[in-house]
């Protein structure tokens, strides 16, 4: 504890630091007691080492581009100017000419970079390139829960430095909680940007000065244990769907309408029951994953993907048994019947190969001010066809056999990018089937904290009678006078198919009008075709009732997506 006129003095000082500030004092002071340090260097006169700098992006969710604005005005308060781009609008041939250069960039799917950093990816991949005067870091994103964790910002930082590059400073890998590390790294690279009396320059032109160590935090993303309190199919009798709304409790919970929660499934056991026959397993024997020790039957169970290996697993295996084994996707059983171990005391090189299960988002259907204590998710079991049989995906299965009671582990993944407005503002939400989740999310809010802005939703699945999830919610919204406008497509009620964007056309007036006017336009559900067959919808809309030309259609709707009015969240 400091002493009475110290703290005194302490506080007053904190009292006059802006946020940055506070975060650099804090990542200092971190770094002088984990060095060993006892007197700060203090520099006096700073000046940038350049005047300008370009900060690129790549993202799905958006949390690139924040990051990216808020450095670059950050930046600028350093009298730095920034230039800030996403990665499918940069021009590939500037790479070449950039003396100082920050990549963000999000890892997807199999370590595969976002749909809109792929261009650049490709193209610092599939050329060689003469990147000597280039100057530059990467932010990779990502979710330590997944096997190929910020891979996309690994290579792109790697290929970098292939072609020539320099690194500013080590890449950063950021997991879900990303905004402390994330801090942390752009306060280096403002470090190795910025001259002082205490700083020397070297021989190319780059600053040598200490940046201050960044906290470090003693947890990753926060883990909470919940409690299921409803797990009903709100399909109907007849339905070919099979949609379950589940509630869940969990003490001390944070989040907003638009995130997601994370789950980890569990194997289920009539798939690890006879691998551990087969293998004749001793059951309690420990193995250390993740800093944890957990048995050979808990790996099984909760850990390792065994439901279907990817290929990059499978040759890994072929290696393992000495096989030619067929580049496919196959389950962890059917590998070990088809093509088994040498002997069962493999099993331990076995566990070195498989991968952790990833996660599975669903987008959150609930409102903190409507739902207090409680997240509920709306998830569809998904069925599918495979050898004349029905399989079900892993984590809907799951999901859809909790019963009431049950604990249930998950996480809060944050989206930032598809946030509702001020309360004031208008919103068309457009969400067919599980695209629902978000919008009842939002409309709970805002029934809950009386918003003023009006709100419209496109809503369709297969049959009315079946298929209309939410309804008697819907209705009772509608009827208040929360829900200003509903627009319904079930596609089999009828001989021709009808979905969501044949109503926002037979809407195409009053939509544009909505629009015109500061309407946001939010789409959530399947990537392929909906959100597709939607914004070729929205272009039509625009052009005929805006009286545009195609060229100025386009220009239209790519302003509503800068300007933060039209939003996604498809998968």
């Amino acid at each position: 504890m400091l002493q009475e006129s110290k703290l005194k003095t302490f506080l007053d000082f904190v009292g006059t630091l802006t946020r940055d500030e506070k975060i650099w004092v804090n990542g200092y002071l971190s770094g002088l007691i984990s060095d060993g340090q006892s007197q700060p260097e203090v520099s006096a006169a700073v000046k940038p080492v350049t005047s300008k700098i370009t900060i690129t992006y790549g993202t799905e969710t958006g949390n690139s581009k924040r990051l990216a604005s808020d450095f670059a005005a950050k930046a600028k308060k350093s009298g730095i100017n920034a230039k800030v781009i996403s990665l499918d609008q940069y021009r590939l041939n500037d790479i070449a000419k950039e003396n100082y250069f920050l990549a963000i960039v999000s890892t997807h799917g199999e370590g595969e970079p976002p749909a809109a950093a792929k261009k650049f990816y490709d193209y610092i991949h599939e050329n060689t390139l003469e990147l000597n005067k280039l100057k530059y870091g990467v932010l990779a994103l990502g979710d330590t829960s997944y096997p190929l964790f910020a891979t996309a910002g690994e290579e792109v930082d790697s290929r970098l430095n292939k072609l020539g590059g320099e690194r500013l400073v080590p890449l950063q890998k950021c997991d879900v909680d990303y905004e402390s590390d994330a801090e942390g790294w752009f306060m280096q690279v403002m470090h190795q940007l910025t001259k002082s009396s205490n700083g020397s320059v070297n021989g190319n032109g780059s600053v040598s000065v200490t940046a201050p160590a960044v906290a470090k935090k003693s947890t990753g993303k926060k883990i909470y244990t919940g409690t299921i309190l409803t797990n009903i199919n709100l399909n109907d009798r007849g339905s070919n769907k099979e949609t379950h709304h589940i509630e869940i409790a969990a003490d001390d919970i944070e989040y907003l309408p638009g995130d997601s929660l994370g789950v980890i499934p569990e194997n289920p056991l009539r798939i690890v029951e006879p691998i551990v026959e087969l293998l004749n397993i001793d059951r309690e024997k420990t193995f250390s994953f993740r800093s944890e020790e957990v048995t050979a039957f808990e790996l099984l169970r909760k850990k390792l993907n065994i439901f279907y290996l990817p290929e990059r697993v499978v040759s890994k295996y072929a290696a393992l048994v000495g096989q030619d084994i067929p580049s496919t996707k196959i389950a962890l059983l059917d590998l070990l019947k088809i093509y088994p171990l040498k002997d069962n005391s493999q099993f331990d090189e076995l566990i070195e190969i498989l991968e952790p299960i990833a996660p599975r988002l669903y987008s959150i259907s609930s409102s903190p001010e409507a739902h207090s204590g409680e997240v509920h998710v709306t998830v569809a079991r998904d069925k599918f066809h495979v050898n004349d049989e029905w399989k079900c995906g892993l984590c809907s299965d799951y999901l859809s056999q909790l019963t009431v009671d049950s604990s249930i582990e998950f996480y809060i993944h944050k989206n930032s990018q598809f946030r509702l407005p001020e309360d004031d503002k208008d919103i068309i939400m457009i969400g067919p089937g599980t695209g629902i989740a978000p919008f009842r999310s939002f409309l709970a809010h805002r029934d809950a904290t009386g918003a003023t802005g009006r709100n419209w939703l496109f809503f369709g699945d297969q049959h009315f009678v079946t298929d209309f999830l939410y309804q008697t919610e819907l209705q009772n919204w509608k009827d208040s006078g929360t829900l200003t406008k509903i627009n319904l497509a079930f596609s089999r009620d009828q001989k021709e198919k009808i979905y969501v964007q044949h109503k926002m056309l037979q809407n195409g007036a009053e939509f544009y009008d909505w629009i015109s006017n500061g309407a946001s336009i939010y789409v959530c559900g399947a990537k392929e075709p909906m959100s597709a067959d939607v914004e070729d919808t929205l272009m039509q809309i625009v052009e005929k009732f805006g009286n545009k030309t195609i060229e100025e259609a386009v220009q239209f709707v790519e302003q509503l997506k800068e300007d933060g009015r039209y939003l996604k969240d498809v998968y």
